[in-house]
Formats: structure tokens, C-alpha cells, sequence
């Protein structure tokens, strides 16, 4: 039988797994656009093993074991798509959602930062993605407890704009202080110039420049450095460009939850009867080919034609561009691991509760200042408002986390369970046998 999480504890450790992994993976892939590996090649990386990650979780935890009565194996469901097509449909809708977002997340973290994309990101699918779930899953969540955490991510919505406004203002007063324009001026392409070529792999990637010559995190040097190495250049760029990708890509993250929801559990009642649902392993198989399949063909266009003002590249480059790949490889395995253990959380708490990864933004500002030096030598009101964002989005996670409940077996398990004890009972009783062995 497949492997079932069915108590709250259980379920909590997924979530908490689940929220380190998910706020890891875009930190791989930002360190590597500012390293300037083209975003196609990375996404093409990044999709094989996000793929890889859904299958090997559906072989370990849907398949062991014998067929029950309303709970097959996952290669069992493969064959049964004629029965459940419409939930099948339904998880790879959630996957083209996620690859959407993702997608664009990718140049919006460029073009807004990691931190507050992944804040504003997050603060809408608990919004809009968490009250779906709350009503699908039959309020299983305690409303009391559920809805004062998303009400502490609405607050570190304007915690997170609030901060972003502040440290772009540090920036702009640094480079103020270098007569920096924010167009690169001669001199800064000047200085660009003697930087190594990204693309052409080296020795000792890491270690081109010793300690005494890198600039200091956070200093204007230090910004101009990234935007002369980075693939996707944002000097001039308009503020509302990032914006609007970061609305786009928090749009697509607030559908593909209620979706898995929707195939796993069949709200709406498109199965015939008798038709068993959806294991969460076989939705999440289905989820991730669809997630695949779309990023895979787009970013294979996007080789030839580029976005913003990416260079094109073509397949042959991408299949030879070894620089950086082991982390695109990394963070595919952590983001199909990472939404896995979401999904399994909220099959057993319920996928309001299991929204409590959105509070990724945690994980992601710390690789974000550790990595990339965000944050470093700003104004004491920067680091205030950084502290009071940290402290809600903890706040928000204890709250959802806490507010967990507990599904319901389904009528099927539930009717083999005692069949299989009233048969057991009639094969002792014909023995006269005692009834303390049954």
C-alpha cells in the first residue's frame, strides 16, 4: 500500500522541510544569473531534475506495497487514466501554473530582488491560494486560527515594500556618492571589462579575484560588479517592469496548490463513483511532466528568442555549458522535493495548513544576504524593517502550521478496513477460535 502521512506531526515536519527546500532553490538559481549564466540554460537544467524528483518520490512512497480498495499503486493509476482523466487534467493545470511562475520568478528576482519578490510572491498565494484551499478542504482548517495568519502576511506584504523602498534609496545614496549614474558610465564599463567573461568557463571560478580586491557587500563598487557580470541587466530598467513580473508570477503560484487539491481530493465530484482518487504521488507525477513539458518549450524558445535583453544562445551552446550546471542540477532536485513534501503535508493537515511554506521568504533573505551581500551597509531604518518582516513572516508560519487539521479517510479505505475485520472475525469464529486473537 502506498505510504500515507496521517497525523499532524507527521505532516508538520513535512511542511517545515518542505519550507527550507522551497526558499533555497531560487537563491541556486539568482547565484547563478549573477554569475552570468544565461536564465534559458539554467531553467533547461532545472527542469530535468525538478521532473526526476517527482518520479522518484511517486516509485518510493506510491508504489510499495499491494493494491487496497480505494488506494492502488502509482503504476496501477498510470494505467486507470481512462477512469480519472478529469483529475489528471486537473494536476497538470497546477504544474503549467508553477512553470509559469517560476518562469517568470526567475527574471523578476533580477529585476525586483529575491527578497521581495519571494515576499510578494508568497503574501499572494496565502492570500488568494489559501482561502481556495480553506473551502475546498470542507474548513477543515480552524478558521480561527488560520485566517490571523494570513492577516501576518498581509502585514509583511507591506513590511517587504516597505523594506524594498528603503534599501533601493541606501543604493541610490551610495552610488549617489560615487557619481554613479545609474546608467554604466565609461569608466564603470571600463571597469566591467577587466571582469572575466561568465560564459567562458575557468579555473578556480570562484576564486578569480583573492579577498583584497573584491569590493565589500553592499558598497557601490560591489553593485556595480554584479550588474557588469550579471546575463540580465537592470541598470535603466523601469521600476514597474519588475513589479508587474513579480504580480504575474504571484498570480500563478496562488492556482497550482487549490489544483492538486482539486485532483487529489475531487471536490467537485468529476469521478464516476467508485473511482478512486487521485494518490497525491500520482498527481504530483502528472503536475511535474506538465511543469516540464511547458518550460522545457518555452525556455527552448527563448535560446533563439530572448527577453529582456538576454543574449539569444542555441541548443548546441546549452548542451556544452557546463559552467554552473551542478547547481541548476541542485536546485531542481530541492524545488521537486520541496513542493513533493508540501503536497504530502497537505493531503494529511489539509493544503491551507501546508500554504505555511510560503514563509520560504525567510530562508531565501538569508541566502540572500549571505550570497549576495543584500542588505549590507544599509541605514539602521533598512535593517528595523527587515527585522520586523523576519519576525511577522515567523509569526505567520507558526500560525498556519498550527492551524492544521486532520482529513478524513475516504469512505472506500474505510469500508475495506471493516470488511476485512467482519471476514477475519467470521474465519476465527467457524475455528472457535477465542476471541482474544481477533
Amino acid at each position: 500500500m502506498p505510504v500515507t502521512v496521517v497525523d499532524r506531526g507527521g505532516a508538520a515536519t513535512l511542511m517545515l522541510a518542505s519550507l527550507f527546500l522551497l526558499g533555497t532553490w531560487p537563491a541556486l538559481l539568482t547565484l547563478l544569473e549573477r554569475r552570468g549564466r544565461l536564465p534559458q540554460h539554467t531553467y533547461l537544467d532545472y527542469s530535468v531534475t525538478n521532473l526526476l524528483a517527482a518520479v522518484l518520490i511517486a516509485v518510493a512512497f506510491g508504489q510499495p506495497g499491494e493494491n487496497r480498495p480505494g488506494m492502488p499503486s502509482f503504476f496501477t493509476q498510470l494505467s486507470q487514466m481512462q477512469d480519472n482523466w478529469s483529475s489528471v487534467l486537473m494536476a497538470m493545470a497546477g504544474g503549467i501554473a508553477l512553470s509559469l511562475g517560476n518562469l517568470v520568478s526567475q527574471y523578476a528576482w533580477a529585476f525586483a530582488g529575491l527578497s521581495v519578490t519571494n515576499i510578494i510572491c508568497s503574501s499572494m498565494t496565502v492570500v488568494i491560494g489559501t482561502t481556495i484551499n480553506y473551502f475546498l478542504d470542507g474548513r477543515i482548517n480552524r478558521a480561527e486560527v488560520l485566517f490571523p495568519g494570513v492577516a501576518c502576511f498581509l502585514i509583511a506584504v507591506f513590511l517587504g515594500a516597505a523594506v524594498h523602498s528603503s534599501n533601493a534609496k541606501d543604493d541610490e545614496q551610495k552610488l549617489s556618492m560615487k557619481n554613479a549614474d545609474i546608467e554604466l558610465s565609461s569608466e564603470v564599463s571600463d571597469e566591467a571589462k577587466l571582469l572575466p567573461d561568465p560564459r567562458e568557463p575557468t579555473d578556480g571560478d570562484e576564486e578569480d579575484y583573492s579577498a583584497s580586491n573584491e569590493p565589500k557587500p553592499g558598497s557601490a563598487e560591489f553593485i556595480i560588479q554584479v550588474e557588469g557580470r550579471r546575463s540580465i541587466k537592470v541598470f535603466g530598467s523601469h521600476r514597474l517592469l519588475g513589479l508587474n513580473l513579480v504580480f504575474l508570477a504571484g498570480a500563478c503560484f496562488s492556482l497550482f496548490s487549490p489544483a492538486i487539491n482539486l485532483a487529489t481530493n475531487d471536490q467537485w465530484h468529476t469521478l464516476r463513483k467508485g473511482v478512486p482518487h487521485l494518490l497525491v504521488y500520482t498527481a504530483f507525477f502528472y503536475f511535474s511532466v506538465s511543469c516540464f513539458a511547458l518550460g522545457a518549450c518555452l525556455n527552448v524558445w527563448f535560446l533563439y528568442h530572448p527577453m529582456a535583453g538576454v543574449p539569444a544562445s542555441t541548443v548546441g551552446a546549452y548542451a556544452r555549458d557546463w559552467n554552473g550546471r551542478h547547481w541548476a542540477l541542485l536546485a531542481g532536485l530541492l524545488c521537486g522535493f520541496g513542493n513533493g513534501f508540501q503536497f504530502m503535508g497537505g493531503q494529511a493537515a489539509g493544503y491551507a495548513a501546508a500554504d505555511a511554506v510560503q514563509a520560504m521568504p525567510l530562508v531565501s533573505t538569508f541566502w540572500g544576504v549571505i550570497l549576495f551581500g543584500e542588505y549590507r551597509r544599509s541605514s539602521r531604518k533598512t535593517y528595523l524593517l527587515l527585522s520586523a518582516m523576519l519576525l511577522m513572516f515567523v509569526m505567520a508560519a507558526a500560525v498556519l502550521v498550527a492551524s492544521a487539521g486532520h482529513r478524513k479517510a475516504f469512505n472506500t479505505n474505510a469500508k475495506f478496513i471493516v470488511t476485512s475485520l467482519h471476514s477475519r472475525y467470521l474465519y476465527f469464529r467457524n475455528f472457535n477460535i477465542p476471541s482474544i486473537y481477533y
